[in-house]
């Protein structure tokens, strides 16, 4: 009974020293690992794990409009890869239907020259490209882990890849930019390459704000499919969003505007057309329109000189429109006012040997300032304007904002030319100044000199950003401080002799807004040609803001080129239609009293 009773404990105790032995082993074993080959080891690891550096694309940020309606945004697609050194390996073994009995499955093995071109044709390759792609990676590194095959594919794509199952490609997301609204303010936005980069517009401008941080991983893949081996990434660089770029624009507004300008261009045969609109008070473009246009999901679609903004990047003689600047500058300097008078003729011969003449012939006649404007005399307007010396008339010009880019500082933003200033005009230079030759500005430029005149003397920044917000949520916004130009009452009696313009002129019935009043310049002027003379066309031009009782928004046309119609009537309409919208989708009170009826001769 003792003996039986016995074997029973010896079996406990073989057990114990059975598992002693195990654990004995297992301990060895993990020193083995962790101790004694623990650096060689790490270093296989970090060497398996550097074949597969993976990148992160940080998402580029929005650019919405002032309601938030997106106007870019990213979009997910996604870049094809292969492994080329597994590629190499042999077929890929594959369950498919038995030919015999197609409820059932066998296995087979499909060579890899079947498989490249079942990739190709999903992706937009032949077989050998594939095969090329391979051949190019092992001839330069004989243990190539790595290698595109396709960038940003769409979804669809994706699927078919997938669908594929073949264990050595592999697919990454890529964010894409996308642009919901297509060509709605494509002049402006610009747009991106291929690989993302930004190239023209805000896209290029605002590439600080909108560039997101792009991170890096990597992970240990399956020796068998190549699929990252869960728990084994390594982060080296996090990958980071853009921020939120916000626009003044009004994108419904910036449709319509695009719409009534292009309209026009086809009817008159215009090679192109601006048209700015700009809140009187603050600066603020709400539209800024050129076309042609651009769409920024496909800009190869558009001739490259259609693609960027000649609102900021095609300086021209503004012509006529200048004619409200001098008038105005007169009057802050209290040289002139809306009734004062000169006698002029059809031409004049000044004092220092200038020579010039009006676009129409007229006897001598006894122009008011407002009558200047009002029939746009060069000559009217050169007696006017000698009254100040050149010096002066520059600063003013310059307090105007004319000579220097705006404060947007669009890519490519031309700044006009003064031509040096008054040392460096000639005699010639010196008149034709006055009545907006001899000079360059650009659309903004002009925009943004009305702007001031419509502000009770006060110009402000020129403002298409908002503001960005960052991935974290902190906005910056531009600063937005103004300055002095002309006195409240040089600024009001400038806006009543506009009034008389916009009323008396030439284009009285052609460019009426029942209910408003409003303070408009026309202008025709010729275009140089770059090698010291002028082209055949002309371009023709509309600047003025409403109502001009309490001003609150400025729409400024040029139109270059209209062989249809090569006169101001071709840019009127224009005017009409954009300032109406604007004034309606704001609900702008109407005026409540007539303009002042001012003589414009004694």
């Amino acid at each position: 009974m003792n003996r039986i009773s016995r074997h029973p404990m010896r079996r406990i105790l073989a057990a114990g020293v059975l598992l002693v032995l195990l654990v004995a082993v297992f301990v060895v074993r993990l020193i083995d690992i962790q101790v004694v080959r623990a650096s060689a080891l790490n270093e296989q690891a970090a060497e398996v794990r550097s074949t597969a550096p993976i990148t992160v694309f940080g998402a580029r940020g929005d650019i919405l409009d002032r309601n938030g309606t997106v106007l870019a945004d990213s979009v997910m697609r996604y870049d094809v890869a292969l492994s080329p050194k597994n590629a190499k390996k042999g077929p890929v073994a594959r369950e498919e239907p038995d030919p015999a009995d197609p409820a059932k499955k066998v296995r087979v093995e499909v060579p890899l020259e079947q498989t490249a071109a079942q990739l190709g044709e999903v992706v937009g390759l032949t077989g050998d490209q594939v095969l090329g792609i391979i051949t190019a990676a092992l001839a330069e590194d004989a243990d190539s882990d790595f290698a595109y095959v396709a960038k940003l594919v769409d979804v669809d794509t994706y699927e078919k890849v997938r669908a594929l199952d073949i264990p050595w490609v592999v697919q990454y997301a890529h964010p894409s930019r996308s642009y919901p609204n297509g060509a709605v303010a494509g002049n402006l936005l610009g747009f991106v390459d291929p690989d993302g980069e930004a190239v023209a517009g805000l896209e290029l401008g605002e590439d600080e704000c909108l560039a997101g941080q792009d991170g890096e991983v990597t992970y240990i893949p399956s020796l068998e499919d190549w699929v990252e081996i869960p728990g084994t990434e390594v982060v080296h660089e996090q990958a980071k969003n853009g921020g939120t770029l916000e626009l003044t624009i009004d994108s419904d507004l910036q449709w319509e505007v695009q719409r009534i300008a292009e309209a026009q261009r086809l009817a008159v045969g215009a090679q192109w057309a601006t048209v700015t609109v700009m809140e009187a008070k603050t600066g603020k473009l709400l539209a800024v329109a050129d076309v042609p246009t651009v769409d920024p999901n496909d800009p190869g679609a558009t001739d490259s000189a259609d693609r960027g903004s000649r609102t900021f990047t095609a300086p021209f003689e503004p012509g006529s429109t200048f004619k409200a600047i001098t008038a105005a500058s007169l009057e802050d300097a209290g040289l002139a006012n809306p009734l004062s008078q000169v006698m002029a003729g059809y031409s004049y011969d000044a004092p220092n040997g200038a020579n010039f003449r009006d676009s129409f012939y007229h006897d001598d006649t006894p122009y008011t300032l407002t009558g200047a404007l009002i029939d746009s005399s060069n000559t009217a307007t050169a007696k006017f304007g000698e009254q100040m010396s050149d010096q002066a008339r520059f600063e003013y010009m310059q307090k105007f904002g004319l000579g220097r880019v705006s404060e947007v500082g669009f890519p490519g933003e031309e700044s006009g030319d003064l031509h040096g200033g008054p040392d460096e005009w000639d005699n010639q230079t010196k008149y034709t100044t006055m009545f907006g030759q001899g000079l360059t500005t650009t659309a903004v430029q002009i925009a943004s000199a009305y702007q001031a005149i419509a502000n009770d003397g006060v110009r402000m920044p020129v403002q298409l950003v908002e503001g960005c917000t960052d991935a974290e949520g902190e906005t910056t916004s531009p600063e937005v401080k103004g300055t002095r130009v002309l006195s409240e009452q040089a600024s009001r009696e400038t806006t009543e002799m506009l009034e008389n313009v916009y009323t008396k002129g030439w284009l009285a019935d052609q460019w009426n807004i029942p209910g408003y009043r409003v303070a408009a310049k026309t202008g025709t002027a010729q275009v140089a040609d770059g090698n010291g003379g002028y082209l055949p066309g002309y371009l023709v031009s509309v600047s003025g803001y409403a109502p001009a009782d309490d001003p609150e928004f400025v729409v400024s046309v040029s139109i270059m080129d209209p062989v249809k119609m090569n006169s101001s009537a071709a840019s009127a309409p224009v005017f009409q239609q954009v300032m109406s919208q604007v004034l309606k989708k704001y609900r702008t009170i109407p005026s409540g009293a007539p303009a002042p009826d001012l003589p414009a001769t004694w």
